[in-house]
């Protein structure tokens, strides 16, 4: 039996294409291109399920091993197009990411302005409430400042009447 292998492999190291095929040069990118695969389709998704701190760990991965594939002997093509694929599709979750953040800014700033404009109406509403009670309270004083004369007037008149 392990006659019949190393044949068989012999056979299969023979033969460049079957070698290359058979190797972990194509089978490790062609393994990791589910990385790449699965960041292209998340570009048509909702922004909220983006991890900033993934995207940045995915940039940092495929950055290095794009290196990784042109460092090592024989130059690892398939390796650097799985991870030029991933950095592209990351940097454009990134993008993407950053937009959702100026996007929440500029909703964050409309909501505060509403809210300003709401609590400047309401203060509006209260201070007009409160000069129309001082209107009303001033009133309210002069007929009680009036009636009180008007009583000290009666009071002087009864009072010449007992002494005279």
């Amino acid at each position: 039996m392990a006659v019949a292998i190393k044949a068989l492999n012999a056979r299969i190291r023979a033969n460049p294409t079957l070698d290359y095929f058979c190797s972990t040069h194509f089978w490790g990118p062609a393994s990791n291109f589910g990385i790449p695969i699965a960041a292209v389709m998340d570009t048509q998704k909702d922004p909220d399920i983006i991890s900033g701190p993934m995207t940045a760990a995915l940039i940092g991965y495929s950055g290095v091993f794009m290196r990784y594939s042109m460092a090592v002997t024989p130059k690892n093509y398939l390796l650097f197009g799985c991870h030029a694929v991933n950095f592209t599709a990351q940097v454009t979750q990134g993008y993407r990411l950053g937009g959702k953040a100026k996007s929440v800014e500029a909703q964050a700033k409309e909501g505060l302005q509403g809210v300003k404009g709401e609590a400047n109406e309401g203060l509006a509403k209260i201070q007009g409430g409160a000069n129309e009670g001082l209107e009303k309270v001033k009133e309210g004083a002069n007929k009680a400042f009036l009636k009180a004369e008007e009583l000290g007037q009666q009071a002087k008149a009864e009072v010449k009447k007992v002494i005279s």
